[in-house]
């Protein structure tokens, strides 16, 4: 079964978040995903506020710039949660937008050997090893966390580009990608994947989870259209959808038959009712979907 979720847009103030996160929590929402976009809000803290707020509701950060982030404290992070809220938070990491990095001086000459390193690292302190390395960006020295998760979590990538999606399929256990992939750049993204994890002999499940662009209600069509210009998508292509419950539901369908098992629904930024958008989705949109 395809899993469903929607987006809380950091361009929305946090103290939005709260009523958001219950109407998805009351209205049966599966997962309700968060961003941790330069300057915006911290995904932790937001998602931190989201769980303790509700009783049911998975929440997902797709997700956390590794650049900004010491490895150790990633995964003290990530095994807080699933101490506290176990099995309710899925937690990726990438390489952030380079411009960003560069912003606040974090920005590195080779992106794909820091999430190597840091992947490798992530997954061994996850798992409640001692780890001592020393590569060209991460070093720790028996570093072991007190508290790891009682269930090792899933270890997801937020990546794009060919080489990125081979380490993914290598290393880690799902790849999160990034609004504005078509149905084809997903089967694209699982050659590259099946790619990496050949190298690695790996068998094992691998998910994928995949933000499209979503408009409903008055004058979706051209709020969609908008929201494609913003961030310099090619209208023609198949990168989003418009429409009332079914037409959305038919499109969420074309991503999961190319190989997506998560569709996170991402509202446009001037969406008029964030709370009526998770509604919409989980009350309208879920049930119309395999």
């Amino acid at each position: 079964m395809t899993t469903l979720g929607a987006v809380f847009l950091p361009q929305l103030p946090p103290e939005r978040l709260r009523d958001v996160a219950r109407s998805a929590d009351e209205a049966g929402l599966e997962e309700l995903w968060l961003w941790e976009d330069c300057f915006r809000e911290s995904a932790i803290a937001s998602a931190a506020a989201a769980l303790a707020w509700t009783e049911r509701l998975q929440v997902g950060v797709g997700l956390l710039p590794v650049p900004l982030r010491n490895v150790a404290v990633t995964a003290m992070e990530i095994a807080t949660f699933h101490r506290l809220f176990p099995g309710r938070v899925r937690v990726g990491v990438g390489h952030g937008v380079q411009d960003w990095m560069g912003k606040v001086g974090a920005r590195v000459e080779s992106p794909v050997t820091l999430l190597h390193e840091y992947l490798t690292a992530l997954g061994a302190l996850l798992r409640g090893e001692a780890v001592t390395t020393a590569g060209r960006y991460v070093s720790l020295d028996e570093v072991r966390l007190d508290w790891p998760p009682v269930i090792v979590p899933a270890l997801l990538a937020g990546v794009g580009g060919p080489r990125s999606l081979r380490l993914s399929g290598q290393i880690a256990d799902g790849t999160i990608l990034t609004g504005g992939t078509s149905p084809d750049g997903v089967r694209q993204a699982r050659r590259h994947i099946a790619e990496g994890r050949l190298a690695a002999n790996r068998s094992d499940a691998h998910s994928i989870t995949v933000y499209v662009m979503a408009a409903t209600g008055p004058d979706a069509a051209r709020r969609l259209e908008a929201e494609q210009h913003s961030w310099g998508l090619d209208t023609t292509a198949e990168v989003g959808v418009a429409g009332d419950a079914a037409a959305v539901a038919e499109a969420v369908q074309r991503w999961a038959d190319a190989g997506a098992d998560t569709v996170v629904l991402q509202p446009t930024a001037d969406d008029p009712d964030p709370e009526d958008f998770v509604r919409f989705v989980a009350n309208e949109v879920r049930p119309l979907v395999p």
